[in-house]
């Protein structure tokens, strides 16, 4: 599904609700507006100010880059700002997100947009990418596509199946929860790669899916957490994730713990 951005502020209004699967009464009643007054928001006989329209987006958990969305179709001014990652004013927050990174040394973790594309990382990923096609590896890079691609991760990971049963199920609930023909375009191009192995069926008693990758310094089994800001009140920040791996074993850990976390030759942006 992709939410018209053309659309009457109204329109938009009542596809995330229906997206959200929320009665006009419910979303009414969250909202603190009367049923009367969101329908008539909707049909367009009457329009919302913005402490209204920024209320139902709260109650509607639309993104950030959304509700800027609404009230531009609304005719008022955006109530968020976007600033690359880079920007001054994003200093702290960057500078807080490399801390992060390089301090989960000498385990692999990076920084990812809305889209998977890789923001930052720590040295520790260098072995994770080694061997993939040079251009997987030209910014920007998406971590997704570079995981799952025949001349990318993919040949080195053990249960690929698995992996990417766990990658492309968690983009479909990502899609499916917000709205994007970014999103949408890039499931299609990762569904799209061969995968010649039969699916794989975790075990009754998995509380994980790990990713288990060939590497020079053997096997490697590792399990990912996701980090993301609290409260937000800018896009960027509000659409980056730190991707976290942890080793799964002890030999995991101490096989990290040896390698040299040396800056990777390929044109990634480091902590």
């Amino acid at each position: 599904m992709t939410i018209a951005s053309a659309a009457p502020v109204g329109v938009l209004i009542r596809d995330w609700r229906t997206h959200r699967r929320l009665s006009q009464m419910e979303l009414a009643l969250e909202a603190g507006i009367s049923p009367r007054h969101l329908s008539f928001v909707e049909t367009g006989r009457s329009q919302p100010g913005r402490a209204t329209l920024l209320s139902l987006a709260e109650v509607l958990e639309v993104p950030l880059r959304d509700r800027n969305r609404l009230l531009l179709a609304a005719g008022l001014a955006p109530a968020y700002a976007e600033r690359s990652l880079d920007d001054s004013a994003l200093e702290p927050a960057r500078q807080a997100v490399a801390q992060i990174l390089r301090a989960h040394e000498p385990f692999p973790a990076i920084a990812v947009d809305r889209h998977w594309n890789l923001l930052l990382a720590n040295r520790a990923v260098t072995p994770l990418i080694a061997g993939a096609a040079d251009h997987l590896l030209r910014p920007p890079v998406n971590v997704l596509w570079l995981s799952l691609h025949p001349q990318g991760v993919a040949p080195r990971i053990e249960n690929l199946p698995e992996w990417r049963a766990h990658l492309l199920a968690r983009l479909r609930r990502q899609a499916a929860m917000n709205p994007s023909a970014g999103l949408d375009a890039l499931l299609g191009e990762l569904e799209s790669y061969p995968c010649e192995e039969a699916p794989f069926e975790a075990p009754p008693n998995a509380i994980v899916v790990p990713l288990r990758l060939r590497t020079p310094v053997g096997l490697l089994s590792l399990i990912s957490t996701t980090t993301i800001f609290g409260t937000p009140l800018e896009i960027t920040l509000a659409e980056l994730a730190l991707e976290s791996f942890f080793p799964a074993d002890a030999a995991t850990a101490a096989a990290l713990r040896s390698l040299q976390v040396n800056p990777s030759p390929v044109p990634v942006q480091f902590a």
